[in-house]
Parts: structure tokens; sequence; C-alpha cells
């Protein structure tokens, strides 16, 4: 379904300021699978994200998502197949603009735009039906504007809108990272219920153990532009948050004893 080869991308090549984020990092995803990314910060999970999305392209390899190579693909175009919810509530939704008017622009992706027409009486008892589901009492609010709503609302939103069409591809970046413990967990509950009704394709980074040993159905771990373990199955299934903590020092010590061999040889050669 999600089929990413040997994909490489540096920032700044050639300058100081360089960075190798992704070094040819193989994924392959089944329709329907649910993974979870993990890793430290620079470990190049948001950028593999950004790589799908089409935020950038890539330097070499290959994305090919439902039997179609997108590699040089714009966003915009890939945004046809795929959803996604940001990190920041504030992103993903236009905030002059009503609840109701937010949703019929995610109800209408990749069709001719125009809300009077798409806000008919039909779509509007849809939007009150699935807000409704929400439990957020937002089903009678649907004339209020998105952007005075607190994070975990918008948020909640922007998850019904990246997923109104049922997408080939969900994306999630840390989407409840900014947002209060009470809220993060109602996102979350709400993600997983959408994934698993819709049968979802989705990849969702995320900083929480918690979250990454509880959901999905596999999990990747990546450091430096790499993937570092990939656990599915049954091993998915095993997986604690103390061995995920173990496996976080192993990358440390690791890391340590790579800054001091290549001081020590420095230091042999001034």
């Amino acid at each position: 379904m999600l089929d990413v080869r040997e994909i490489r991308k540096t920032f700044n090549a050639g300058t100081p300021n360089e960075v190798r984020s992704l070094q040819g990092v193989d994924l392959a995803l089944d329709e329907g699978s649910f993974v979870i990314i993990i890793g430290t910060n620079g470990s190049g999970k948001s950028t593999l994200l950004n790589a799908v999305a089409g935020t950038f392209f890539v330097d070499s390899g290959s994305i090919n998502l439902s039997g179609q190579n997108v590699t040089r693909w714009p966003e915009h175009r890939r945004a046809l197949m795929i959803g996604r919810v940001f990190q920041n509530p504030f992103s993903g939704t236009a905030p002059n603009l009503s609840i109701a008017e937010n949703l019929a622009l995610a109800a209408r992706r990749g069709l001719t735009r125009g809300l009077g027409w798409a806000l008919n009486p039909r779509l509007n008892q849809q939007m009150r039906d699935t807000v409704h589901g929400l439990g957020m009492g937002l089903e009678n609010r649907l004339d209020n504007l998105i952007g005075n709503l607190s994070g975990g609302q918008r948020q909640a939103l922007t998850l019904l809108m990246a997923t109104w069409l049922k997408p080939k591809l969900l994306l999630l970046d840390e989407h409840t990272a900014a947002l209060d413990p009470k809220s993060a967990d109602q996102v979350i509950q709400l993600s997983d219920q959408i994934i698993q009704r819709d049968k979802l394709t989705t990849l969702m980074v995320t900083h929480s153990m918690h979250q990454a040993v509880n959901l999905g159905d596999r999990l990747i771990m990546m450091h430096r532009g790499q993937i570092l373990h990939d656990f599915r199955g049954a091993e998915k299934q095993r997986l604690r948050v103390d061995d995920l903590m173990r496996r976080f020092e192993d990358v440390r010590r690791a890391d340590l004893l790579d800054e001091t061999a290549a001081e020590m040889l420095q230091r042999k050669y001034v």
C-alpha cells in the first residue's frame, strides 16, 4: 500500500550545517496497518512523514502510494490521498471559518470549492451526527468560529477533517504533544477509534512510550535517519514501556561510545 524504497534526504548539503536526515530508509506498509514511529530528537521520524507527504522532494529513492509512484508529486497532489494531523492544534484548520465551513472544506477535498452549495441540509445533518460522536457538545456549535475553540477541541475536529473522506494514508505527527493530558487522552482514544473503525493505513509519530506500546500493530524505532528496530506481531504485543526505555538507553550509550572514539581519533592525529 505504502512502499518507501531507499529514500535519502540531506539538508544544507556541503555546508557546516549539513544534516543527513534520512539515510536509505526502506519501509513497506500493508493496507490497514497502524504503525507507530518513535525515536530521539533528530532521528528522522517527522522527516520521514514529511517526505511521504511531499513537504519536500527526497534526494534519491522512491515513494509509492496505493500503486502510484508519487516521488515527484507535489504536496497538494498527494493530499488528495493523504490525511494529516500536525502537532500544533492550530494547523490544518481555517480559524476564521466556522466549524461547519471547515468540515465542508474537508468533505469537498479535491472538488470545486463553494461553501454556499456545500453546506446543504444533508451534509449539515451528517456533520451534526459525526461531531456528536466526539462527546464534546460541539454539534450545537457548528456555526462557531473554529479559531475560538480550545486546543483539544480543535485537534479533535482536525482529526475528523483529515479522515472525513477516508484517506488512503493517515499521517499523525505527534498530534497530542501540545495538548494537556486530559485532552491528549481524548484525542488519542478518538484517533484509535477512527483508525480501527475505518481500517485506515496509518503512520503515527509519538514521543509517548505509553502510546507506542498500547497503540498500533507495528512499532518502528528510528535513529540517525535510519530504522533501527521494527517490531510487529507478537513481538510488538509483548513490548512494555521499560523495554523501550532500555532500547533508548542502549542507543544513548552507543552514541557516547562513538563520540568518545571520534575524540580519541582526533587527538591522535592533532
